[in-house]
């Protein structure tokens, strides 16, 4: 074989040699095709999210809303462990207004008027729930956020050194306490607003219904929330005898009806003086409850609850107010807190009253009364979590604790016995 010959099978075995790289090259690619494609469709439609991402849940259908950086190989094998699964969703909620209370010498005492009417935001809350073969094994809170504002109410708590005992008629004349004070078409929150008036706007009762009066003031007919309105009684002030007189009921009145099944979406009828003899005890190391007795006595006047059994979850919960939830965020009741992250999922209120006022709305929204039940500010009970309102009806949805119930009465047996 001569030089020339030798060249040319050198070119050819070269020729061969490049050819076989690209159909190597292109093989490489076309594999890597495949895994992206089996990647995309066994992992990204069926779902698989890091623990960053939140998820929105609703009627078997899911709707990512903020998926991010992944390791695959990590919730791989956290999903075939013990086979173990996580689910992450994100409801909207009503975020519950704060209630603010102030004190006006003018007002009789006890007289509860509300000066800002409050509103319920919305916000958003992300739930990380732990499924072991299909079993739930824990559930947490593990984000919040806020999507609506929600606006404090303003209540004014009459200190006046007198009462007032006049009941509200058609044809009497009352006032405006809310700066602004909706009038609307119906005796419904939902219905139509009409106009708004400002506070001291003199109103004629034409009708009084639950919770609100139809009334005609400067042209304007339609109904208002009776607690933005108030009476003013002047011949109550210039009576020297009608002097800090509320009738008291004998703790045998009082204690008849107490029993486990009873009903607690109705006040327990103890005065202001009696809710703070029951709550000064010795156990109240820090003076909590003593100090905010007066609270458990206007939640009865506003929402028609128990306030005993509200301050005895109060106890149950914070062991009298000596808890690091109580102590740290004015929290008596461990709201918004998860069972395995209690304290930086409890909420924190300014004022123990705050804390106070919520619970018993919340209670009374969605615990013990079914849904369109008239409560409160002319709205109406979602009663989302309703079972009955006795304890045992409570404790199905209020506590993951079974004698919850059985701790709460014990402590309303404590209280309702120092009359």
């Amino acid at each position: 074989m001569n030089a020339k010959e030798k060249v040319k099978k050198i070119r050819k075995l070269h020729i061969k040699i490049t050819l076989k790289g690209i159909i190597s090259f292109l093989a490489f690619i076309i594999s890597l095709l495949y895994i992206v494609i089996f990647y995309n469709y066994y992992f990204v439609r069926n779902n698989v999210y890091a623990k960053e991402t939140i998820a929105t849940m609703s009627d078997d259908k899911v709707k990512i809303s903020q998926a991010k950086e992944i390791n695959i190989e990590e919730i791989i094998k956290k999903n075939v462990k013990e086979g173990q699964r996580e689910e992450y969703t994100v409801q909207e909620i009503e975020l519950e207004y704060i209630t603010k209370y102030r004190n006006n010498a003018n007002l009789p005492k006890g007289t509860i008027q509300v000066k800002q009417e409050g509103r319920e935001g919305k916000q958003e809350i992300t739930i990380k729930r732990v499924y072991e073969n299909e079993k739930l094994i824990s559930e947490d809170q593990v984000s919040t956020k806020i999507t609506k504002g929600y606006i404090d109410k303003i209540v004014e708590i009459g200190t006046g050194n007198f009462i007032s005992n006049h009941k509200i008629q058609v044809g009497d004349i009352i006032y405006a306490t809310s700066d602004r004070l909706a009038v609307m078409y119906e005796p419904d929150e939902k219905s139509q607003k009409i106009a708004t008036l400002s506070a001291q706007n003199k109103l004629k009762v034409l009708e009084i219904q639950p919770n609100w009066y139809k009334i005609t003031s400067s042209g304007v007919i339609g109904y208002v929330k009776s607690e933005s309105t108030t009476y003013i009684d002047d011949t109550a002030k210039k009576d020297e005898k009608n002097q800090n007189i509320e009738s008291a009921k004998s703790k045998g009145e009082l204690i008849s009806g107490l029993n486990f099944g009873m009903q607690l979406n109705k006040p327990s009828g103890l005065t202001l003086e009696q809710f703070k003899k029951i709550l000064s005890d010795s156990k109240d190391t820090n003076k909590i409850f003593e100090n905010n007795a007066e609270y458990f006595y206007y939640i009865e006047k506003q929402y028609n609850i128990n306030g005993v059994f509200v301050a005895a979850i109060g106890i149950h919960e914070s062991a009298w107010g000596t808890s690091k939830i109580a102590r740290d965020k004015n929290n008596l009741f461990g709201y918004g807190a998860y069972d395995s992250n209690p304290y930086n999922g409890a909420y924190n209120f300014s004022e123990c009253s705050e804390c106070i006022d919520l619970i018993a709305r919340v209670l009374v929204k969605y615990y013990l009364n079914p849904k369109g039940t008239n409560i409160y500010g002319g709205e109406q009970a979602s009663g989302t979590y309703y079972n009955g309102a006795t304890l045992s009806g409570v404790n199905k949805r209020y506590a993951t604790d079974k004698n919850w119930a059985n701790g709460v009465f014990s402590h309303m047996q404590y209280l309702y016995n120092k009359l």
